[in-house]
């Protein structure tokens, strides 16, 4: 988590990214996890649903994505959109944008 009195910026990113994702807690606590997450190319695994005991609500601030529900649908994501998932909702990620990497914010609560 970034020290309170120097602010940080969402759009800073490592000169080189890894291979796997980023993930960057901003804010957790018991009531609320805010992360930044970075991804570059990354999907789930198949077979793997996200299955999350908490609320969470997203916004694509860079980059796209795609989500796919358990019940076939798919909703695609670019700069700007963002999406409420109830707890318990098993979703996927099927695409994430490479270039530019695709920044996710993401609150659970």
């Amino acid at each position: 988590m970034k020290n309170e009195k120097k602010p940080g910026n969402i759009f800073d990113l490592p000169i080189k990214l890894p291979k796997e994702e980023l993930f960057e807690a901003l804010l957790d606590n018991d009531k609320v996890l805010i992360e930044k997450v970075v991804s570059t190319g990354q999907v789930t695994p198949p077979g793997e649903w996200y299955n999350q005991n908490r609320d969470e609500w997203l916004i694509v601030l860079q980059g796209e994505g795609e989500l796919g529900y358990e019940d076939g649908s798919r909703i695609k994501l670019t700069t700007g959109d963002y999406l409420f998932i109830p707890a318990h909702q098993k979703h996927r990620v099927e695409y994430t944008s490479a270039e530019p990497p695709c920044i996710w914010l993401t609150i659970f609560f």
